[in-house]
């Protein structure tokens, strides 16, 4: 066995191992496992190993074994991107298009503004020499407009948000911001990589037929495949024969996109996007690629960008903590500002606003595949790069306990209220519950009658009981509504979607019951 080998198989398991255990203090103290390893990555590297025992980093990251990482930790990076593209559910879009609109776009467009704005002012200081100064604003400017869907998909998990109408706009935001940044930096990628706008422009044309290819070609043979694999007995020899052929797949596609012009990850997330996730075969084998590649695979990456970012070239210049202080402050201000305003201004209090905000401002490891690609491009530097890094672990770390705080806020508002008694002879049988509705605080109107209605069946809508006047709904903006479920009253606030005629239309997200865990959407409309 040769010396290099012997390296790889001693830094592989020290790699993996450190980043979980990194997760898994990070994960005590409320945080994503994603932080736990960024943090991991960058003590791997010269900010702390190097500086504290550099014959330790020397002797574990030697440079033919950090060829080596680098290769398999851009071969779990594809997987990853392939699991983004196959997990990414549109559906989230229903009931919250208008409001997912305004609030994705503006929190991509406000941070391109101020990104590009802050770039133009660093390009002297922080563009390696020879950079486009179009190519290196545009890169900015994207890099500063990331969110990342899976990371906030586990945020709210973990806060017990991801089935409430936060949760679920949330999701519906990220999904739209998501798609956005991505095409967007598959333009910036193109313009970089061509040199002029009309080969950017070819090669995103190219991108846009490859992509229908797929739609219309490679989605059925896919459907179909999943269909007669499902139907076979077969067990674990024909989920290993579709698990192989995701896999070839997202290779190939991979492949074909890097030959057009874009990064070979773009072809990985478009695959994911084109494979059907209606067949349990298909879900039986992302689940299989995910346990072998976020857990072995993406630590890799993250030690990867960890040997790249170095704070203590930061450390050695006062001026460079004064530019990480500006970007910190664009990147609150474009996504965490951007995104509560627009959600304020879309119908949402202020609190649901400002928590949307801090949900769009979590970038995760999204970000960081962003600006190892810049690096790669070499539109950024490494001072720069080590800023984002900084820019994308604090934005991301401050997203949970953000979050959390404004939750707590509106459980003391909550406890605060006075609590009414209900009117027993206004109660609603379901199917398994007994819910007696009934409003209080600033629209204190009396008891209500409701209803379950799913939102697809159409079904009549119940009546208020008494009248209230839609001006002041448009002005609170919040519907609260106290639920007595055997006894144990629950209150819920929920947005005003919209206001219509003399109609109030509140979106509802309730447990069918207390024994099982399947949720049902409804529509509670209530004449004004």
């Amino acid at each position: 066995m040769s010396e290099q080998i012997s390296r790889v198989l001693l830094a592989l398991p020290v790699v993996i191992l450190a980043c979980r255990v990194g997760a898994a203090l990070l994960r005590r103290l409320g945080q994503p496992p994603v932080v736990g390893e960024i943090v991991t990555g960058i003590l791997l590297g010269p900010s702390l190993l190097g500086q504290l025992w550099p014959h330790a980093q020397s002797y574990l990251f030697p440079p033919g074994v950090t060829d080596h990482i680098e290769v398999l930790g851009q071969l779990g990076l594809l997987a990853f991107m392939f699991l983004i593209g196959l997990e990414l559910d549109l559906d989230h879009l229903q009931g919250n298009g208008r409001a997912a609109a305004v609030i994705s776009q503006v929190s991509i467009v406000l941070p391109l503004l101020l990104g590009g704005l802050l770039a133009l002012g660093m390009f002297n200081s922080f563009a390696p020499q020879g950079t486009d100064r179009v190519a290196f604003v545009l890169f900015v400017a994207v890099a500063m407009s990331i969110t990342a869907f899976p990371v906030l998909a586990r945020i709210l998990t973990d806060q017990g948000l991801y089935h409430t109408p936060t949760g679920s706009l949330a999701m519906a935001c990220a999904a739209a911001g998501d798609i956005t940044a991505w095409c967007l930096l598959a333009v910036v990628v193109a313009f970089v990589k061509g040199g002029s706008l009309l080969e950017s422009l070819t090669t995103v044309v190219m991108v846009a037929v490859y992509f229908a290819v797929m739609m219309q070609v490679a989605r059925p043979l896919l459907a179909r495949l999943s269909r007669s694999k499902q139907a076979t007995k077969g067990g674990e020899a024909q989920d290993g024969s579709v698990l192989a052929l995701l896999f070839c797949g997202m290779c190939l596609s991979a492949l074909l996109t890097g030959a057009i012009g874009v990064h070979a990850l773009f072809g990985a997330f478009l695959f994911g996007v084109v494979t059907p996730r209606n067949a349990a075969v298909i879900e039986r084998s992302a689940a299989r690629l995910r346990s072998v590649a976020v857990p072995l695979l993406l630590p890799l990456f993250f030690v990867t960008t960890g040997l790249r970012t170095d704070i203590g070239m930061l450390a050695a210049d006062p001026v460079q903590w004064l530019w990480l202080s500006a970007v910190l402050a664009v990147a609150l201000a474009g996504k965490w500002g951007g995104g509560s305003v627009s959600a304020r201004l879309s119908g949402q209090s202020w609190r649901e606003a400002l928590s949307l905000g801090a949900l769009m401002n979590c970038r995760g490891l999204t970000e960081l595949i962003v600006l190892n690609i810049g690096l790669d491009l070499g539109v950024i530097d490494e001072a720069l790069f080590t800023m984002l890094v900084l820019m994308a672990l604090i934005t991301t770390a401050a997203t949970s306990p953000a979050v959390r705080a404004l939750r707590a806020g509106a459980t003391q508002e909550r406890v605060a209220e006075p609590i009414h008694k209900p009117d027993p002879g206004h109660t609603v049988q379901s199917q398994r519950q007994r819910h007696t509705a009934y409003t209080h605080g600033p629209l204190d109107v009396g008891s209500v009658s409701v209803e379950d209605k799913i939102v697809r069946q159409k079904r009549g809508v119940p009546q208020m009981r008494r009248s209230m006047k839609p001006r002041s709904l448009r002005r609170n903006g919040t519907f609260r509504l106290r639920t007595y479920t055997r006894g144990r009253a629950v209150l819920r606030e929920f947005p005003i979607t919209c206001v219509e005629d003399r109609w109030l239309h509140i979106m509802v997200v309730i447990n069918r019951s207390s024994e099982e865990s399947q949720v049902r959407q409804r529509t509670w409309s209530l004449a004004c």
